[in-house]
């Protein structure tokens, strides 16, 4: 095997994978659970290529009605489909899968897993070494990040499923729609000039459409992810609000909890050895026998110091 292209290959598939997990800010996803939703993606690959096969038959043969029939019907819809179970499967009842943003990680995981094991296939695929590099290239530079975009789109509303249970069918549904006609869409772009002849006059037409469809995907990719990064910071500090024992609090010994380092709050209390409460600023400014407050006696109040 050729460590050159088994790394163009490859490649970027690793950078996106460390894009995504750089991105999850709140709180990172186990390794195994990543290892496991990227394994996943490439079992996927299996049952894909076998619906593409089967719907590969009833291909119209036509010019443009070919090529969007491959786009859409065949690769989008297979491939998508696929993803999805195989993320559900994956991680739906994972506890880790607890954040907004957790969606799209493991969504855009699973995607890169498939990206990344049918890339090596089309790589060394291919006949000749410079075809093999050409194709590695491309690929790297449009198929692979498309895969991971299709994943942001899915991760998206996968995530807004998990977390709006009133709402869980219909985002299931866009889950794969909005995925699917995105990338049969790019590819149908591609596939078009294919079924047409790539010397047709519309095909550099198509490919500068391609070219502002694949930018606008990444504008759109890019708001998804901060919205979910967004939602992702809400639910971080809610939880920091539930924990009683996180920011400043203590553990009073019999299950209730005190703030023991805000001076703003009137109601500040310490706890003595013996389980009594005393307010420290009381403590300080008004030790005499009339404090409302039960206080300890000071170590060092009855040595006399004048010797």
């Amino acid at each position: 095997m050729d460590l050159h292209l088994l790394a163009i290959a490859v490649l970027p598939v690793i950078v996106l994978s460390v894009y995504i997990y750089i991105k999850d800010r709140n709180e990172k996803e186990p390794l195994g659970m990543l290892l496991k939703a990227f394994f996943f993606g490439a079992l996927c690959i299996l049952p894909a290529i076998l619906m593409e096969q089967f719907l590969q038959m009833f291909d119209p043969g036509m010019p443009v009605v070919s090529g969007i029939y491959t786009g859409y019907v065949v690769a989008g819809c297979s491939e998508e489909l696929c993803k999805l179970l195989f993320l559900a499967l994956a991680v739906w009842r994972s506890r880790h899968f607890n954040e907004y943003f957790d969606g799209i990680v493991y969504a855009t995981y699973v995607s890169l897993g498939f990206a990344c094991f049918e890339n090596i296939g089309y790589v060394f695929g291919q006949e000749e070494y410079f075809a093999a590099m050409t194709t590695g290239t491309v690929r790297a530079l449009l198929s692979v990040p498309g895969h991971f975009l299709f994943g942001v789109a899915m991760g998206y509303y996968f995530a807004l499923a998990k977390f709006h249970p009133d709402r869980r069918a219909g985002n299931l549904l866009l889950a794969f729609i909005v995925p699917m006609l995105l990338h049969g869409t790019f590819d149908a772009l591609l596939m078009i000039p294919q079924s047409m002849g790539d010397s047709a006059p519309m095909s550099g037409v198509l490919f500068i459409v391609f070219l502002w469809f694949d930018i606008k995907l990444w504008k759109i990719g890019t708001r998804r992810l901060r919205k979910l990064q967004a939602l992702s910071d809400q639910q971080a500090a809610e939880r920091q609000d539930d924990d009683p024992y996180d920011g400043g609090y203590g553990y009073d010994g019999n299950g209730g909890a005190y703030d023991y380092d805000d001076d703003s709050d009137p109601d500040d209390y310490d706890y003595d050895d013996s389980g009594d409460t005393y307010d420290e600023d009381d403590y300080d400014s008004d030790y005499d026998d009339d404090s409302p407050f039960p206080h300890r006696d000071r170590p060092f109040d009855n040595i006399d110091w004048s010797h």
